[in-house]
């Protein structure tokens, strides 16, 4: 039995744990109350976890500190969803327990588990019962009696994972919801699934394999070797043609020392792309034939490196966007900018023209991670940056941005698109206190109610419905309003809603599945249910929402 653990096996307990999880995320998404197809949690908790399990790949640690930290700043930027942020926040308090510390013992650990808890409930507005947070408050409180029988880690682990899974049962009892649905707490599952793959490892039992299916969809540029790569420099650049030279000649030269050569014109500049060892020379040889407006020059081998270690690395061969970029970096920093999250190039389109000056990708099914909002945010030119995450379930992510950057980030807590497009809709563009627009956004989202249909994603007993997978469902401000085989049926039950809530306005926007013919039949329902509103219809191309309808 392990008394106290390094940092080596302290990383190995938690690559362990990241295996368990993704593997159990589909057996943890199931305990998901909602139907919805949505971001689930055992999703969420797999992605943000493999965001530390990528660091962690990356150092031969000294210290269980060591570990702790690099874990505990990969979850911050990686954390999605609600579960994935309060795992961060559990896992930001383990590494304040442990902070200072080579090796750990039942004493330090249990601590640092009680710290971890400690972070997660100060950092959630209203903690309720029955869900993660009680799983891991009641699993800490064991930690801490048990090793005050046993100072081994292996054992104050045990003891936590077995106070953890009897909890587990009983949130079941503890949330009205979860009663309802006969489950136990998704988030609570995905933390014990966690803690047994570490102490697994401290067993030393056989780790199950470690995949990321649909964590990325992208090459496997790990596999590459340095020697893949037969000139280091990937030089890029834009020169102003001198008129009526040709540039064959250069075309020429280029190809004589290096490769990959792409050579793009017209009549006053080309932009030349080409890998090569002297880009130098490069560089002098263009401007006998034009002036050199831009050039940028990226080592290979380096972005190999950077790529097999799991991190991002920019591309530079669209030069259009680096110019963007550059005009930007130059341009002052203005007062206030707006960031939209959101999904389909439609409702991307209204966010736009509403003033937003980013867009951000995901929504339902894939929520997008602390890391990735933060930097949209660094790329608006402004000051402060408005942030509208237009998901209930992306609010936490986008709040755990405040104070990971010299902007001031404020987040309008919208948890639904068109919650997002009524606060767009209220700012003043000649308002210069940031409080006075947060207080209208804020109000003005409040004041509007979104219908959405969607289908089931599973079987389901909630609220009151018997949901069958495949099921067409209507919610209303977040809550199951109805379910159908049919979703003309549907549609015709929130046509009344809309008309018995004496709408003024109405806004229907149709997804990616919805054929315009179909839409346009929609919008007479509405038209006809609600004669004094004002009923529009837009293509928001949205996937998983047949419909998004706002009521006003």
């Amino acid at each position: 039995m392990h008394d106290t653990i390094t940092g080596a096996l302290f990383k190995e307990m938690l690559l362990f744990g990241t295996a368990s999880v993704t593997q159990a995320q589909q057996i943890i998404n199931d305990l998901n109350v909602f139907p919805v197809p949505d971001g689930d949690t055992g999703t969420n908790m797999s992605l943000t976890i493999q965001t530390a399990a990528q660091e962690l790949k990356k150092i031969d640690p000294v210290s269980v500190d060591q570990v702790a930290s690099v874990t505990a700043s990969a979850l911050l930027r990686g954390a999605r969803g609600n579960s994935g942020v309060i795992l961060s926040l559990l896992f930001r308090g383990i590494s304040k327990g442990l902070k200072g510390l080579k090796t750990a013992d039942g004493c330090a650990f249990a601590a640092a588990m009680q710290e971890g808890v400690a972070t997660a409930y100060n950092a959630v507005m209203k903690p309720a019962e029955g869900t993660i947070l009680t799983v891991s408050r009641l699993a800490a409180d064991r930690a801490m009696e048990a090793s005050k029988e046993n100072n081994s880690i292996e054992y104050v682990l045990e003891q936590a994972i077995a106070q953890g899974e009897a909890t587990l049962k009983e949130t079941v009892n503890m949330n009205p919801v979860l009663k309802k649905a006969g489950v136990v707490d998704a988030g609570g599952k995905g933390f014990l699934v966690i803690l047994g793959g570490m102490l697994s490892a401290l067993r030393g039992e056989e780790m199950p394999e470690l995949t990321t299916e649909g964590a990325q969809d992208k090459a496997n540029f790990g596999a590459l070797s340095l020697e893949d790569i037969t000139f280091t420099f990937d030089t890029v650049f834009i020169v102003r043609k001198v008129l009526g030279k040709s540039i064959e000649p250069l075309r020429k030269y280029l190809d004589s020392i290096g490769d990959s050569l792409v050579i793009g014109e017209d009549d006053e500049t080309f932009k030349v792309h080409v890998h090569t060892d002297i880009p130098g020379n490069a560089l002098t040889e263009a401007q006998k034939y034009g002036t050199l407006e831009l050039a940028k020059i990226e080592n290979m081998r380096t972005q190999a490196e950077e790529l097999a270690a799991g991190r991002q690395v920019q591309s530079t061969d669209d030069l259009t966007a680096v110019e963007e970029e550059l005009e930007r970096s130059m341009e002052p920093p203005k007062a206030f900018g707006f960031l939209a999250v959101c999904a389909g190039s439609g409702l991307a389109e209204v966010f736009t023209d509403l003033g937003a000056d980013g867009i951000i990708s995901g929504g339902q099914t894939m929520n997008p991670s602390t890391e990735s909002i933060l930097n949209e945010i660094q790329k608006v030119n402004a000051r402060t940056v408005f942030v509208l995450p237009n998901n209930k379930n992306i609010i936490m992510a986008a709040q755990q941005c405040i104070g990971l950057t010299d902007k001031e980030v404020i987040v309008i807590p919208t948890a639904t698109v068109p919650q997002g497009i009524s606060a767009m809709m209220v700012v003043d563009p000649e308002e210069a206190d940031a409080a006075a627009i947060e207080a209208a956004m804020t109000a003005a989202a409040q004041n509007t109610s979104t219908a959405q249909i969607t289908h089931a994603a599973r079987d389901s007993d909630f609220d009151g419905f018997e949901i069958h997978e495949g099921d067409y469902l209507a919610l209303m401000d977040g809550k199951l309003f109805g379910t159908d085989r049919d979703i003309a049926c549907l549609l015709e039950d929130l046509s009344d809603e809309a008309a018995a809530r004496s709408a003024e306005f109405v806004s229907l926007f149709y997804g990616e599945d919805v054929s315009g013919e179909d839409a346009q039949k929609t919008l007479e329902l509405f038209e006809r249910k609600c004669p004094n509103a004002e009923v529009t219809l837009l293509s928001g191309g949205q996937p998983v929402y047949y419909y998004i309808i706002s009521i006003e």
